[in-house]
């Protein structure tokens, strides 16, 4: 078939023989494409930040990028540019058999999944309370408040959309997960308010005053 002719047919590299060795992102890029249809690397981004920053994370469009590269390296991927109908031309990527296969392997393997990565910035500021004016420590606390409303919002927005779609059964699961842990931390903020109160009263600046290490050892 003349050069020509070939553009804009999928494309799809070699795929490497034996089991592969991935980090979380790619498994999680290659999981976007597991659900049907086909989608340029803009849409997966803007489909992580509707979806997988609830309970993972969002990679940025330079790492999806990066991330579908790889995937087509190794035959779990494929791509193809779009055609002269479409004033600018988009690379769609779709998941491939291979791609499949293997990403059913990873999401039904026996590996420890790990432990959930809490990164708080709001309790490493409350962690280091001694140096910072109580007042302002407790607006941060309000400000974190606010925030988690408006997410949970949004959480709820993105749960509403994902039941009306049957193949998005699981990902709704997902997300109503996410409901429940911005639930919890609002319930969390609340009470860590009225600990911050405590820590007002007299009796709590004294046991401050008193204390040595915060933790044994």
């Amino acid at each position: 078939m003349p050069k020509k002719q070939e553009a804009g047919k999928r494309q799809s590299g070699r795929r490497s023989p034996g089991k592969r060795e991935l980090p979380p992102t790619a498994w999680a890029v290659l999981g976007l494409l597991s659900f049907p249809g086909e989608r340029t690397g803009y849409e997966l981004k803007k489909w992580a930040d509707s979806s997988l920053r609830f309970f993972y994370w969002s990679p940025a469009i330079s790492q999806i990028y990066a991330e579908l590269r790889r995937l087509e390296e190794l035959g779990y991927a494929a791509s193809a540019r779009s055609g002269p109908e479409e004033a600018r031309a988009k690379r769609r990527y779709a998941i491939t058999d291979a791609g499949r296969e293997a990403l059913a392997g990873w999401a039904s393997g026996t590996a420890e999944a790990g432990p959930p990565v809490l990164k708080h910035g709001l309790l490493l500021r409350v962690w280091l309370g001694h140096l910072a004016d109580p007042e302002r420590l407790r607006a941060m606390v309000g400000e974190h408040l606010e925030r988690t409303r408006a997410e949970l919002a949004t959480v709820r927005e993105a749960v509403a959309q994902a039941g009306e779609v049957p193949e998005w059964a699981f990902p709704a699961l997902a997300l109503r997960w996410s409901e429940r842990q911005h639930l919890a931390e609002l319930e969390l903020g609340e009470a860590l308010l009225s600990d911050l109160a405590a820590l007002d009263e007299p009796a709590g600046r004294a046991r401050q005053a008193d204390g040595d290490a915060p933790t044994p050892g």
